[in-house]
């Protein structure tokens, strides 16, 4: 049995990783979070209702029209949020999910994460949250920036439950700030929306002199059947709601950032051994891995 679920792991990592024109290295999708998760999201992959591809026709999720023909009130409260510094990166770190990408100067404000509670939404958005609350399909969202000189990393988001939205609210309207997805370009324009399955390795940067503010929705991916979609919807509620991260005080924090909180100083100490002896840490981080494989196989 040991063995059967070894190759079901090696064989779902197998899909993820070569999903798509644009690939990790080998040793980097091992270590890579969205390995932890393949076998989840090969199940997803099998019975998602929407052909595979990077990019997909918002026309197919026509719950969402109200978003984008509500944009410009939905944007007056982006922007005064920006204005308050309300959309700023993590003053700790209890955001696992996006943690990295603080430090290349994205910033966020939550509006809702798979069921979390956070207040400071409500009051501070109004009408963005009453929007979103008529959506049953939209699992999470956010205002983000992406400030001038600010990019996002290649990578690929962990779990396949969803697909992302983004909705142009202040854009540069200007090619130099774009998102990659699968080695295709989009650049953000006010008003338009874009999908596209964020577990294809995909990047963006800001290389223009104005800000960028979207809306960034998780949208709940169409599944063939019923069981499939209630599997989705338990795992989100039990698994992902645990990645809840704050606003401000009164804001739900999930178990998974409670323990991040903890444990950063291990994390800290491996980045500070990377910059003194790469051998050494890469040499410690795989001898770690096979022992838990050994471990797994023995034990």
């Amino acid at each position: 049995m040991k063995f059967i679920i070894l190759a079901v792991f090696v064989c779902s990592i197998a899909v993820v990783h070569f999903r798509g024109r644009v690939r990790h290295k080998i040793t980097r999708q091992l270590s890579d979070h969205s390995s932890f998760l393949a076998p989840i999201n090969a199940f997803l992959y099998l019975f998602s209702r929407l052909p595979a591809r990077p990019y997909l026709d918002t026309r197919d999720f026509p719950e969402l029209a109200p978003l984008q023909q509500h944009w410009q009130e939905i944007r007056e409260e982006g922007v005064r949020l920006m204005e308050m510094g309300e959309i700023k990166k993590s003053s700790g770190h209890d955001d696992v999910g996006f943690n990295s990408f603080f430090k290349t100067g994205w910033k966020r404000f939550y509006l809702k994460w798979y069921g979390a509670s956070h207040p400071s939404a409500a009051e501070l958005c109004p009408r963005t949250t009453e929007l979103l609350a008529g959506i049953g399909s939209v699992k999470a969202a956010m205002f983000a920036a992406l400030p001038p000189g600010s990019r996002l990393v290649r990578h690929r988001d962990p779990y396949a439950g969803s697909y992302r939205y983004h909705l142009g609210l202040d854009t540069p309207n200007d090619p130099g700030c774009y998102i990659n997805v699968d080695g295709g370009d989009y650049h953000w324009r006010d008003g338009e929306p874009v999908m596209f399955d964020e577990t294809y390795i995909h990047y963006a940067e800001n290389k223009t002199e104005q800000n960028r503010i979207i809306l960034f929705c998780d949208i709940e991916r169409p599944l063939k059947y019923r069981w499939a979609s209630a599997f989705n919807r338990w795992f989100s509620l039990n698994v992902m709601a645990a990645a809840a991260a704050p606003n401000s005080e009164g804001d739900q924090v999930g178990g998974i950032n409670r323990l991040f909180g903890r444990v950063y100083k291990v994390r800290e100490r491996g980045k500070a051994l990377k910059k003194r002896n790469r051998l050494r840490y890469y040499g410690e981080k795989w001898a770690v891995v096979a022992m838990l494989i050994v471990a797994f196989i023995y034990i």
